[in-house]
């Protein structure tokens, strides 16, 4: 394993913990399409562990997840790592234009919102909400 994709890994496995381990998932190929089977919403976390703002984002997420269990429990949240993944298939199919971008997916693969570096709580907390509603709809 090289240095960067060592510290990528243990920095997302040591932000999980705080992030609700039940419906967080560290993307692989074919993530996004199995939770989409499985019928339920998924919000995608394009991060780098060195960005400043994933960081900022990463903690109204951890609160999000505090304040409402039923972010945890129906929404599936999967960290993409713009190291790893910038040039791939989930990000350019999406035109993810940079990190730190969180964009909020329907069970049926349609696109309900995103945020491209933005940390405010209450912008995230839409993200989540639109997504929570896909689920319930």
């Amino acid at each position: 394993m090289n240095r960067r994709a060592f510290l990528a890994t243990v920095s997302a496995a040591a932000l999980i913990p705080a992030l609700g381990q039940a419906a967080t998932i560290a993307y692989t190929p074919g993530a996004l399409e199995r939770a989409l089977k499985r019928g339920t919403p998924v919000v995608l976390d394009y991060f780098a562990p060195w960005c400043s703002t994933c960081q900022a984002q990463r903690r109204v997420i951890a609160r999000l997840f505090d304040e409402n269990p039923a972010y945890t429990d129906k929404i599936t949240y999967i960290e993409v790592d713009w190291d790893t993944y910038k040039r791939d298939e989930i990000t350019t199919a999406r035109q993810i234009p940079r990190r730190s971008t969180l964009v909020a997916i329907a069970p049926d693969g349609t696109e309900l919102d995103r945020i491209v570096a933005g940390t405010g709580y209450e912008a995230i907390k839409a993200l989540f909400d639109s997504a929570l509603a896909s689920a319930t709809a």
